[in-house]
């Protein structure tokens, strides 16, 4: 017979009682951690009052979180990157301005004008394909020729943003000589 009053054997690698059973109501091998039987779960992970830090059932949500604005430093390093990206296309300086245009002056001043700037070449290069197909369509390979002025115009952009991004790295504005100004 066993003595209610005798402890149950202990491990002696962790100090701690050991049983046959796992104790009832709670979580053993095999269960979850969860509400009692027969009681909701509660609000999904992402929904108000919900696991996520959501607000409470019944409050409106929160408006988004401003991020913080850029240091100095920050602020004109991410405007030279966005006259640099222009030797790629307008897509870095669009998602510079994207990203950033409420977290600095200086970076949101200067990736319109990068901007501006990629969109009017841009502008160019598909005005020059056209006419050189029309070209070469109508006189049979003479329209290969304005192929060149592509390459020229490349040339110009990939010059001219080097030059905003030596301008804008050290703090100073810069302003393309030929931009169409559409985004202001």
């Amino acid at each position: 017979m066993s003595d209610p009053q005798a402890q149950p054997p202990r491990d002696p690698s962790y100090g701690e009682p050991t049983s046959r059973e796992p104790n009832v109501g709670q979580p053993g091998a095999g269960q979850q951690a969860g509400p009692p039987i027969g009681q909701p779960a509660g609000p999904p992970v992402g929904q108000p009052g919900g696991q996520a830090g959501g607000p409470p059932p019944g409050t409106p949500y929160a408006n988004p979180v401003v991020a913080a604005p850029l240091s100095e430093a920050d602020d004109r390093q991410w405007a030279s990157f966005a006259h640099l990206g222009g030797i790629l296309s307008f897509l870095p300086a669009l998602i510079i301005w994207l990203v950033f245009k409420d977290r600095g002056r200086f970076t949101n001043t200067e990736t319109k004008e990068a901007l501006n700037f990629q969109i009017t070449l841009l502008i160019g290069y598909v005005a020059i394909n056209v006419a050189a197909s029309i070209l070469a369509i109508v006189t049979f390979g003479i329209g290969g020729l304005l192929i060149g002025l592509a390459w020229l115009l490349w040339v110009a952009g990939v010059i001219l943003s080097i030059m905003g991004f030596l301008s804008a790295k050290d703090g100073r504005g810069y302003r393309y000589p030929f931009a169409l100004r559409l985004i202001k």
